[in-house]
């Protein structure tokens, strides 16, 4: 990084094309991203006593994320999901951040995370019979099947529910999250009362999640056992049913668990939507996590010691959240002045760390935009620096479920390729959606052939 003064201005658009920038945020925010790494590492996106930086180099997220992360709240996007998601562990800040922490902490300790392979590998096994039932029958969409999935892993795993009946679950969370990317796009300047479909769309969404946030509770402090579970169910309940306040207490288990039932599926479905894309379109590489597959579980469900030996099968997963982070962005508010890599970053700043973009930084990776494992293979990868790849963030807020979910993408790909092999639709054009997390708009229409 070239040095510069302490009280310099990172360069950025101007004029014509500083309303392009806005036009952008609304419409296509990762073109924004992409257009303001040409700018340079460090970049003033938006005009304003505060603005709006965005920093695109390793040294830049390790400061923010790690090194001075006090100084840095959760920012724009996320600020606007609270609406939504309440003081839950993705929105909250300081002591209860903390204390929120220690609560689901222990959910996803190692020991436990493995004792929940067996159910990982049913919900794989499963999936692949209900896709095995579409061979022949023309194209269907794998992005509900995998978003059912990821909700069947959550529910067994985390909560100790079945979930399979709460069928609205994916339309509210998508109603949430066209809301809260609304509301950034728009810098919240949209009254929340105006009866525009989309608040009212949103309206429901919140309503159907707090009813089903009742649901579990009353249902699992009926059936017993919360008092001494290790689910994350039966620990917020011990948590917080004596704050003093019943109300105050319904609400942090509300914010917890909705939280949970979005981060706890929405990245991981968002993961294999990519990661099936991707072998779609390298039959060769689908073919060699094919062989991986046959090779270590022959005809036999994964196991939690097979994900030391399906090596190939994990680069794969690795790579695919290179090319499309399910995190794509991390935003940032300031507290107080600050210098990044030179620049002066007022307080109240809104601070962009971008993973698709730093993913994709030319100085950082060879051909960047090329599908490559190998990039992941044991030696490379213990080359690669800390902050050059962010796919479960960086520093304190470390996603916290991260081995779970790459546990289950890593047997859901190894058994889908071992028998299945499924083709997108001839003619239909895959668009990343970057809402809270990257997203494949339309869905993924697939066609399914039996390979055993």
């Amino acid at each position: 990084m070239t040095a510069v003064a302490r009280t310099a201005v990172p360069p950025g658009p101007s004029g014509p094309a500083l309303l392009g920038v806005l036009w952008k945020l609304g419409r296509d925010r990762l073109g924004l991203m992409s257009s303001a790494a040409s700018y340079g590492d460090a970049v003033r996106l938006a005009p304003g006593r505060r603005g709006l930086y965005f920093f695109n180099h390793p040294e830049h997220a390790k400061h923010v994320l790690a090194d001075n992360s006090e100084n840095y709240h959760k920012g724009i996007g996320l600020a606007q999901a609270r609406r939504a998601l309440g003081d839950g562990l993705l929105t909250s800040e300081g002591r209860l951040w903390r204390d929120q922490r220690a609560v689901i902490k222990p959910v996803f300790r190692a020991r436990r995370v493995a004792e929940q392979a067996p159910a990982v590998a049913a919900e794989a096994m499963l999936l692949v019979e209900r896709l095995r039932a579409y061979a022949g029958r023309g194209p269907v969409d794998v992005v509900p099947e995998l978003t059912a999935l990821t909700l069947g892993v959550l529910g067994r795993t985390l909560l100790d529910v079945d979930l399979s009946g709460f069928t609205s679950l994916g339309h509210s969370f998508e109603a949430m999250q066209d809301q809260a990317m609304f509301e950034m796009a728009s810098l919240g300047t949209v009254p929340h009362a105006l009866p525009l479909p989309r608040q009212r769309r949103f309206r429901r969404a919140r309503r159907d999640l707090d009813a089903v946030v009742g649901r579990l509770v009353a249902e699992r402090r009926m059936r017993g056992g919360w008092r001494d579970g290790e689910d994350a169910l039966s620990r917020l309940i011990r948590a917080y049913e004596d704050l003093g306040d019943p109300q105050a207490g319904r609400r942090r288990i509300r914010d917890e668990l909705v939280t949970l039932l979005l981060a706890g599926h929405e990245t991981t479905a968002s993961t294999l939507g990519w990661t099936l894309h991707l072998l779609d379109r390298h039959p060769e590489v689908r073919d060699r996590v094919a062989a991986e597959a046959r090779e270590v579980l022959d005809d036999r469900a994964p196991e939690y010691e097979d994900l030391a030996r399906l090596t190939y099968t994990s680069m794969v997963v690795a790579e695919a959240m290179r090319l499309y982070p399910p995190v794509w962005m991390l935003s940032r508010k300031a507290q107080a002045p600050d210098v990044i890599g030179g620049y002066r970053v007022p307080a109240g700043a809104d601070v962009l760390i971008c993973p698709y973009t730093l993913h994709r930084h030319p100085a950082l990776w060879r051909d960047p935009d090329r599908f490559d494992p190998q990039r992941f293979a044991p030696e490379a990868r213990a080359q690669l620096s800390r902050y050059v790849y962010l796919p479960f963030g960086a520093g304190p807020r470390f996603c916290v479920g991260n081995q779970l979910g790459l546990m289950e993408a890593v047997f859901v790909v190894a058994a889908v390729c071992r028998d299945l092999r499924l083709s997108t639709r001839p003619g239909h054009r895959v668009v990343p959606e970057p809402m809270l997390s990257l997203r494949i708009r339309g869905g993924l229409p697939v066609l399914v052939q039996p390979v055993r």
